[in-house]
């Protein structure tokens, strides 16, 4: 099944990009008169038959569409460090794509090797993947921000969600217990789950993140990766809702 992406919806008609409309004519060879699949990024999946084949804009009028087309029970937002090699923070969010997210927030922490992130490369690889995995919801990736700034947001922003994190280290006051324990609790909803660099969060970092509410989690055994880890938790979290 081929899909196509469309911000250009208007009423009846949707209207395809000029990489998306070459793909669709010039490499598929569709014309006038076929019925295309085109998701808009928010949910939605439209059946459409083309109008115009032009390659530099394809314009189809919407026959039928489908809410929620290949979405998740859940609400996941993972804020993540981004890793010293950029290419392994963008195969965790391609990967974490595939198998059901919502969000994503890059953090700057203390002890993160890479403090400047641009976000417009994992952008086309959350669409790219989205359509891969036949989902017609495109993950937000947010700006980059510090992990202090975004634990005082959440604070005063996501009082329902369960908020995790997953630390390496441990205290007497505040014991970790597994991610499954957590996803556990009864809590439903909305999920944030934090991630830290290669050195972990700060403790300062950790201290705010328990004041503001977040339960420490850990991941099993093994030590892993910031990007491993990253997709393990959300593959917790697909595991726990979704029924195989």
């Amino acid at each position: 099944m081929i899909v196509f992406y469309s911000e250009y919806i208007d009423g009846p008609i949707c209207r395809l990009g000029q990489e998306e409309s070459w793909h669709c004519i010039k490499v598929l060879r569709h014309r006038s008169g076929d019925m295309i699949n085109v998701i808009d990024g928010n949910g939605n999946m439209f059946s459409a038959e083309i109008l115009s084949d032009s390659p530099k804009e394809v314009t189809a009028r919407i026959k039928d569409s489908t809410p929620e087309w290949g979405g998740h029970p859940y609400n996941l937002w993972m804020a993540v460090c981004p890793t010293k090699n950029q290419d392994r923070f963008e195969w965790f969010a391609e990967k974490a794509c595939e198998i059901g997210i919502d969000r994503i927030t890059p953090l700057i922490g203390e002890h993160s090797e890479r403090k400047v992130f641009k976000k417009q490369r994992t952008e086309k690889i959350l669409l790219s993947a989205s359509k891969q995995s036949l989902k017609a919801k495109i993950p937000l990736c947010d700006d980059a921000v510090t992990v202090t700034d975004f634990i005082r947001r959440i604070s005063h922003e996501e009082n329902d969600a369960l908020k995790l994190m997953a630390y390496c280290f441990e205290d007497e006051k505040h014991p970790r217990i597994s991610i499954t324990d957590a996803l556990d609790s009864g809590k439903s909803g909305k999920i944030i789950i934090m991630i830290g660099p290669e050195g972990d969060f700060s403790k300062e970092e950790a201290f705010e993140a328990l004041n503001a509410g977040f339960i420490p989690v850990h991941l099993g055994k093994s030590r892993l990766r910031t990007e491993t880890a990253a997709l393990t938790a959300t593959e917790a979290v697909y595991l726990k809702h979704i029924n195989l």
